[in-house]
């Protein structure tokens, strides 16, 4: 390839470059053009029935009834609610347990090993036990959110906590600061982007631990809707439901995670080194 036929593709590059960087939610966009064209191009070759692979035309049409009427609102606050819900407590639970575990050699020695050990049982594995336990309603979603939650927000808050140099401590205490100030204004801030890496993963595996237990055990919900789909044969609305679940965790982890949990490097991160 000849310098005349590279020089205008990199002018052609590098305007991109900087269109995407003055205009970054445009520019989230455009590596989605090339899928949604390759998906209506297959479901208009023939290739597939209509009923086993619509086109993204038939995804939008049936975007707009769910819409208009309610349902599709209803079940993505009904989704949205419970991972809120379990994600607090699963933080409410995570944190404190991962200070205490990293703060303290006796417990760190202790809960270390049981931590990794039901880290190693997957969210769904509780499904059968929990059924047994509560039905089939809200009580065994919430707890496997808190369950899928907890793990990443307490395995890295103790990596947090336990990579704040202990001179930092030696420090703080030197200066006259109580324990309670050192973990306030020394531990807390040292560990904090561990904690939201954590948050971040946590809500990622709570996000499809969800889904997965709103098609067993929901009556409602985003993942209720793809598997109510699957039982009236509506290939349409699943590929919706996942479409929908896509978007949601892109736009709640590229817009709101990501740049807080680089916010908060920038302003803490050096404390860990």
């Amino acid at each position: 390839m000849n310098a005349a036929t590279v020089s205008p593709l990199l002018r052609i590059w590098g305007a991109y470059v900087r269109w995407s960087a003055h205009h970054p939610a445009l520019a989230s966009l455009v590596p989605f053009v090339p899928v949604l064209a390759l998906w209506a191009a297959v479901a208009r070759s023939g290739m597939f029935p209509p009923v086993f692979l619509p086109g993204p035309i038939e995804v939008i049409d049936r975007f707009g009834t769910l819409m208009a009427n309610g349902i599709l609102p209803a079940y993505l606050e009904d989704s949205v609610v419970r991972l809120a819900a379990g994600t607090a407590v699963g933080l409410a639970m995570g944190i404190p347990l991962g200070l205490l575990v990293g703060l303290s050699d006796r417990a760190y020695r202790a809960l270390w090993p049981v931590l990794l050990f039901f880290q190693a049982i997957g969210d769904i594995a509780w499904l059968p036990i929990l059924l047994i336990w509560f039905g089939f309603g809200l009580t065994t979603m919430i707890f496997v959110i808190v369950y899928t939650v907890l793990f990443p927000v307490v395995l890295n808050t103790v990596l947090g906590v336990r990579s704040v140099p202990l001179e930092l401590h030696r420090a703080a205490l030197s200066l006259g600061a109580s324990k309670a100030r050192v973990l306030w204004e020394v531990v807390l801030p040292g560990s904090l982007p561990n904690i939201m890496t954590g948050l971040r993963n946590g809500l990622g595996f709570g996000w499809r631990a969800l889904i997965a237990a709103e098609i067993i055990v929901g009556t409602s919900g985003i993942g209720f809707l793809m598997f109510d789909a699957r039982r009236a044969g509506s290939v349409v609305e699943i590929l919706l439901g996942m479409i929908v679940l896509g978007v949601l965790w892109y736009v709640v982890d590229s817009w709101v995670l990501a740049p807080i949990e680089r916010a908060t490097g920038q302003r803490w991160g050096l404390v860990t080194e």
